[in-house]
């Protein structure tokens, strides 16, 4: 199905925002995800299915000063 992951767009395999993040390999970072401009708390993400179309914002927290 295609998506668009910060505005990039992306073909994916996956059905819910869990298994997308994995197959995108954002598995060992810690990120924000937002879906459709919804923030989706980390322990929301199996159960946020998708659809084609659907946006996802993931942002990863920046070091430094």
């Amino acid at each position: 199905m295609q998506i668009f992951v910060n505005d990039e767009p992306v073909t994916v395999g996956a059905a819910n925002l869990a298994e997308v993040l994995t197959e995108l390999g954002y598995t060992q970072i810690r990120i924000a995800t937002a879906v459709n401009g919804d923030f989706v708390p980390a322990s929301q993400r199996a159960a946020r299915l998708l659809v084609p179309g659907t946006r996802i914002e993931i942002v990863a927290p920046m070091q430094g000063g």
